[in-house]
């Protein structure tokens, strides 16, 4: 059995970069757990209360066959050009110290004894500055940690340009500058492994139905997710049934190391 741990920068993140990955990987009896940097809000959670989107992070984690959730304690930096100060008693995760931030991260690398970490790409994916700041903190976690293995989920962007047309043919609401893709994700070259998900669509679909709070709030990808979860499942294996890593690691010291990703090259 191999551990994998997940690195994400909000909740509903594990869902739609790496959810498919995370259920066959549980679905082989590997140990799957997924760490959040921040709990998806911008404005202040009463210190009494829990963060509504980390409810809907266990809610998803139980459809993945997730076997443990972790919050580092950050603060959802936001994605327009305003940077909103500090909540109380808590930092935004742009913010965050790296070595710090990387501590943390690390602490549950050792704890849990992963053998992969999952992260993301240079990009940070198409640029949020929170997904940016996975990528920094998840590959020094990683040296800190000696985790065997880091793979870094991105989409290629020639496979972008292709979801964008078949995104159109069916009508999902999905607005996009092809200028941009000059700057997001990751070449074709650059990816090494590429997940076949489809048999876990079905699982994938209902994960991203989990976290309601963004199904039915303003923000600009809700429409989208909405869209999404109300596909037939074989339309939505068509649209979303692969997904993408780019390894940073060494090869495999050892076949337990190398784990999930055997088959996915």
């Amino acid at each position: 059995m191999t551990t994998i741990l997940a690195f994400h920068a909000h909740p509903d993140d594990e869902v739609l970069l790496t959810g498919g990955t995370l259920a066959r990987a549980a679905a082989e009896g590997h140990r799957v757990v997924v760490v959040t940097a921040t709990d998806g809000h911008v404005r202040a959670v009463p210190a009494d209360r829990e963060a509504p989107r980390l409810a809907e992070l266990r809610a998803s984690a139980a459809v993945l066959g997730v076997a443990r959730t972790v919050h580092l304690g950050y603060a959802d930096s936001g994605h327009g050009p305003v940077l909103h100060p500090d909540p109380p008693g808590r930092t935004r995760f742009v913010r965050a110290d790296v070595e710090e931030a990387a501590g943390r991260l690390a602490a549950v690398l050792r704890e849990e004894a992963a053998d992969v970490l999952l992260s993301y790409d240079a990009n940070g994916g198409y640029g949020h500055r929170d997904h940016v700041r996975v990528h920094r903190i998840g590959r020094r976690a990683a040296e800190l940690a000696g985790t065997p293995r880091l793979l870094e989920a991105t989409v290629p962007r020639e496979t972008v340009a292709r979801l964008m047309r078949l995104a159109r043919l069916v009508r999902l609401p999905l607005r996009f500058d092809p200028a941009a893709l000059h700057t997001v994700y990751s070449p074709q070259a650059a990816v090494t492994h590429t997940v076949d998900i489809r048999r876990f669509a079905r699982h994938k679909q209902a994960a991203l139905a989990a976290h309601r709070s963004q199904l039915m709030g303003p923000g600009r990808l809700s429409p989208l997710m909405r869209a999404l979860v109300r596909l037939p499942a074989p339309l939505f294996g068509l649209l979303l049934g692969r997904e993408w890593y780019t390894e940073v690691s060494p090869a495999p010291a050892s076949p337990a190391a190398d784990g999930a990703f055997r088959t996915a090259r």
